[in-house]
């Protein structure tokens, strides 16, 4: 039987927040409606944030309220802290992940938060949510570098991941966003978080800052990871992080996969057309390789 390999689509959320283009509510929802229509089933429709901080997400409550409910996609609301999380529940996210951070630096600047610090608020709200019967995840961000202090030490991620556990998230994802990782440490931080928290799902997040994204995509799918966030365009980019470029290309990330034997459950060609749509809404050009190569054959 042909492998499945899901992919959460993160560009309605990571993809918007730090691009410099402003769009309206009804385009993220024209957005969100083109990547359903190319078979998207998950992903990361906006973040309950604070909207001083993270401008681009302040009518995130519009979005969710505004989502065709009778497609069978889950909405994925990001929340950082209690305030978010019970915003996310209000707004009917149907699923919550939770971002806790890897490193001192980052966190302070990204959320005002230690590593431990998140970890302490995750096993907070955690109940929250569990509750409200919503599926939890959560994704240590900086997981394999840190803009300001560099090197993040695996111990740091693998005590994280299984704080993760025993607060009962569900999946767990490793980000990389500043787009420093290597294939070789992709599959050392995998082994670490699955001897330190061998009950939960795993989940990659990739940036392309430094042309790595696919080849670490490549080496989590060898290592048994099922699931990949990926961002339409390859837009994307963290406010708090200096030169962080976008996600890895969902369009990229499905002709690869595909080519190796891999099935996404994903319209390779409509997600080629939103691509062009999301270049000209937004203005500028757009990163990924087959919005511009096409796909092969022909």
């Amino acid at each position: 039987m042909t492998r499945r390999i899901d992919i959460v689509e993160v560009g309605p959320r990571d993809g918007l927040q730090n691009d410099p283009a402003n769009l309206t509510t009804e385009q993220k929802l024209e957005f969100i409606a083109r990547l359903e229509e190319a078979g998207v089933r998950r992903m990361e429709s906006g973040s309950f944030v604070s909207p001083k901080a993270v401008p681009k997400m302040a009518d995130s409550a519009a979005v969710f309220a505004g989502v065709d409910r009778s497609r069978p996609t889950r909405h994925i609301a990001l929340a950082l802290n209690e305030k978010g999380v019970r915003r996310a529940i209000d707004a009917k996210a149907d699923e919550i992940n939770f971002v806790l951070v890897a490193s001192e630096t980052f966190g302070m600047r990204n959320q005002g938060m230690t590593p431990q610090d998140s970890a302490d608020m995750l096993a907070q709200c955690a109940p929250l949510v569990l509750e409200a019967g919503i599926p939890l995840s959560a994704t240590i961000s900086v997981a394999f570098g840190d803009p300001y202090d560099g090197e993040v030490d695996i111990k740091v991620v693998g005590n994280l991941a299984a704080q993760a556990q025993r607060a009962g998230v569900g999946e767990l994802a490793l980000g990389d966003t500043i787009g420093v990782a290597d294939p070789w440490d992709v599959r050392k931080r995998i082994d670490r978080v699955r001897m330190e928290a061998p009950d939960v799902f795993l989940r990659m997040h990739f940036h392309d800052t430094r042309g790595a994204a696919l080849a670490n995509v490549a080496t989590a799918v060898e290592c048994g990871v099922d699931v990949i966030d990926a961002s339409c365009g390859g837009i994307g980019g963290c406010p708090f992080a200096p030169a962080a470029t976008g996600n890895v290309a969902t369009e990229d990330v499905v002709y690869m996969l595909e080519r190796g034997g891999f099935e996404t459950g994903l319209d390779l060609g409509k997600l080629i057309e939103t691509a062009h749509w999301l270049e000209k809404v937004l203005d500028h050009p757009i990163a990924s390789s087959l919005s511009k190569a096409g796909r092969f054959p022909a």
